[in-house]
């Protein structure tokens, strides 16, 4: 019964303490999260691309690294100023609108 107690008490100090905060959806952070997704987007299909990958497999890569890099920062930020929606939803728009400009560019 103590080892359940204790695992218990240790699961709640781990997992216990995620902050989730309220936010507004506009603002300049969101700004910033747009256009931070963007360019990682933008960086990494450029990188991919120099090093030989096809335009398709090219901008899957970018859309993985920039939704990985984009959950990587929420999940840091649950321990620190919360996790937010909102700025996931604008991470996406703004990985959205790379990937709208990177379809329609040529070589």
């Amino acid at each position: 019964m103590n080892h359940v107690l204790a695992l218990s008490l240790a699961a709640n100090l781990v997992w216990g303490q995620v902050a989730v905060t309220r936010q507004s959806w506009f603002g300049a952070d969101k700004i910033k999260h747009f256009f931070i997704a963007a360019f990682v987007e933008s960086v990494t299909f450029s990188a991919l691309q120099a090093t030989g990958a096809n335009r398709r497999t090219a901008l899957g890569g970018a859309i993985g690294v920039t939704a990985a890099i984009s959950a990587g920062r929420e999940l840091y930020n649950r321990r620190t100023t919360g996790f937010s929606i909102p700025d996931l939803a604008w991470d996406a728009a703004g990985a959205g609108a790379a990937l709208v400009m990177l379809r329609h560019t040529t070589k």
